[in-house]
Order: C-alpha cells, then structure tokens, then sequence
C-alpha cells in the first residue's frame, strides 16, 4: 500500500478517487511515497528516500524545489486549467474593481450614521469610474486562464488584444477569432487601457512591470495581477500610482510594498478560492498520482516529460528516470538483454536536462537487475510499478 501525505487539506472529492485498497492517506508521516499539496511551503523540507511524487493542486509551484526534486527522482506535477474558471471570474472582477471605486464606495458608506440616503446622493460622485465597455484590454499570457480572459472580455464589449510567444495549438484553438494578435508585449503596453498578466514567474518574467515597461504604456493605464506578486517592481509601481501614470492596480498577492499605497486594490489571493476549483484541482491531481504510481504515466509534470504507454503485458513495468544523454537507452536495455529477458514494449521522452523510459517486460524484472541498471551514469531513479 502506498501512502500518500497531504500538506494541506485537500478537498474530499479528490482523495475519494484514491483506492483505499491502494492509498493510505495521511497528514503526518515522516516517508511518504507521494505528497499532494496546495500552499504549504516545502522548498526547505528533506524529502524520504521513498518519495516518488509531488503533485501540486494547483498551477504555480514556487512553493516546491522543482529542481532538486528532478536530481532526487521525485516527479512534481501540477493541476493547469483546474482553477482557470475562478481565476477568470476573479480577474473579471478585477476589471470592474479597478474602473469603478467600489471598494472606496463600500467603505465610504458604511460611515454613513444618519440621513444615509440624503448622504449618499450628496457624496457619491467622489466614487465614479468609468465603463469597461469599448475599452482596450491587453491580455498577457493566453493560456488556460488567459485565454478564458480574453474571451469574456470581448464577449463584455472590450476590445483585446493578447500576446503568448508560448502558446499552445490547443490553446490558440479555444480563442475567439476576434482576439488581436500582439507580437510583442510593447504592443500591449502602448495600445491597452487595461492590462492583465496570466504567466508564471520565471528568470524572464520577474520585474517585467517596471519604470521602463510603465512608460510605455497609456497614462492612466490599469494593472490586473492575478498570477504572481514578483511580475512587478513594487518600487516602480509605487511611483507611478503617485503620479497617476497608473491609475489602479489590483493584485491577489498583499504584501509589505502594497499596503496601502494610492489606488491600488489588494485581494486575499483568492483566484482560487472557490469550492469548484478546489474540487477540480482535488480531482486532477489524484488522478494525476494514480497515473504516475500504478502505470508509470506522466502527465502535467513540471521537471520531467510527459510520457504513456499502455499497459499490455501481465508482466512488469521498470519507470527509469535518467539524465537526457546519448548512449543511456542502450546501456539500459543491454542489461535487461543480458538476464534473458525480452522487451515488450518502451517509451522514452526527454525534457531538457531530464527523461524518462518507461519498459515493460513479460516477467518481472530482480532486484539484482535494478541494481545494475541503477549504476549506469546518469541513471537518476528506477520505480517497479508492478
């Protein structure tokens, strides 16, 4: 029986599609064979030699050592497009928040004692905004939740353009035709009114939204930040919500910089937060784990290939986790030819500096033969799934 820990609380709905007859599922043990989690921190953690998986529920992993997991043989997952419908509503929201004063309205009048309607009709018009309707909103980033985005904006009676250089066929299918194409994200910057960001943090993205970035875009441009608080220099940004460059600015991530700076909305990062996301999330990461630890299969991973075979032998199946290099596949299967044992079938992707074999055998394969597969260069981990 595998155990699988769980790091924060998962929805039911998920851990229900767990076999019990297959899965102990628990909150404390010290060498867990997977690992589901949500928020919890695990970049400090040490991991158990027994640890095989960790499956996000949810998209961004900053919260797990991506990298020192791929060296260890651990394969993380994640959820993309689980939570995509609650961030989309989220960021709709955002829009109306960012363009009407609501949340100065909603406070203002909660002071309000007595005559509050004679009140509210004297004072409301330090809380008018403006209408989303006709306006330009610039979409960056159109995958799951981006592309969710654009589509319902312009289906609000915004114009859109968008900008992905990554973009996925499958992603481009699901967008309106009347999207606009933007090749560069100076194209947004410069033609946007509204600008909302859906794209991970990386090396590339980190500070994109900074004094350089600002000024090009339109005075009195709005942000929508939705994705990840180190997409912006809070330095810059701060500096141009005082001057009005940008007129308001709504992010799901609080933090020390933005409290309490002018015209800017913070949201308890609530993008997810929804019963529906986290029970999608819940689902697809099970089903993600099962995969992974009865058959070998690897879906969503974010340090290792994608990779799936089916399973057509009554025999056993050898998961081998290796460094992407020449020569590997033929010492790998050299040793299994050398115990008298035949290939059935095999599948092998690589991502970058990793891959994966996965190769099934009509007999299962020894634990001598595991040991002198394991001393191969490069060979990273190797996983009996039978």
């Amino acid at each position: 029986m595998k155990i699988v820990q769980t790091m924060n609380k998962i929805a039911p709905v998920g851990l229900k599609e767990l076999d019990p007859k297959k899965y102990a599922i628990t909150d404390s043990t010290e060498n867990p064979d997977a690992i589901m989690v949500r928020s919890a921190n695990l970049n400090a953690m040490e991991f158990g030699y027994k640890l095989t998986a960790i499956v996000r529920c949810g998209a961004g992993v900053n919260n797990i050592p991506v990298d020192r997991c791929a060296e260890q043989g651990i394969v993380v997952f994640n959820t993309p497009g689980a939570n995509a419908n609650g961030v989309k509503e989220l960021t709709i929201a955002s829009l109306l928040l960012a363009s009407r004063n609501i949340v100065g309205g909603i406070e203002w009048a909660k002071t309000l004692t007595e005559d509050v309607a004679k009140q509210v009709e004297k004072g409301k018009g330090a809380f008018a905004g403006c209408e989303i309707h006709g306006k330009t909103l610039g979409v960056i980033g159109l995958g799951a939740i981006g592309g969710m985005v654009a589509n319902s904006a312009k289906s609000l009676g915004m114009k859109v353009i968008g900008c992905d250089p990554y973009i996925t066929i499958e992603a481009a299918w699901h967008l309106s035709r009347s999207i606009n194409k933007a090749s560069t994200y100076d194209e947004i910057y410069e033609n946007a009114d509204y600008i909302t960001l859906h794209i991970p943090a990386t090396k590339d993205t980190k500070g994109m939204i900074n004094k350089e970035s600002i000024a090009k875009m339109k005075d009195g441009v709005k942000i929508i930040n939705l994705s990840r608080a180190d997409l912006v220099n809070f330095d810059d940004l701060r500096e141009a919500l005082e001057s009005g460059k940008v007129s308001a600015y709504v992010t799901d991530f609080p933090n020390e910089e933005i409290k309490g700076c002018k015209n800017a909305i913070a949201i308890p990062h609530l993008g997810a937060s929804t019963a529906e996301s986290e029970d999608n999330c819940a689902v697809m990461a099970a089903h993600e784990l099962d995969d992974f630890l009865t058959n070998g299969n690897i879906t969503n991973s974010v340090n290792y290939p994608s990779i799936s075979m089916p399973r057509i032998v009554d025999g056993g199946r050898l998961v081998i986790l290796h460094k992407n290099v020449p020569n590997i596949l033929s010492s790998i299967t050299s040793h299994i030819s050398a115990e008298g044992i035949n290939i059935e079938n095999m599948a092998n992707r690589s991502r970058g500096n990793y891959a994966c074999t996965l190769i099934d055998t009509p007999e299962h394969a020894s634990d001598k033969l595991i040991e002198k597969i394991s001393e191969i260069d490069n060979i990273i981990r190797i996983i009996k799934v039978d």
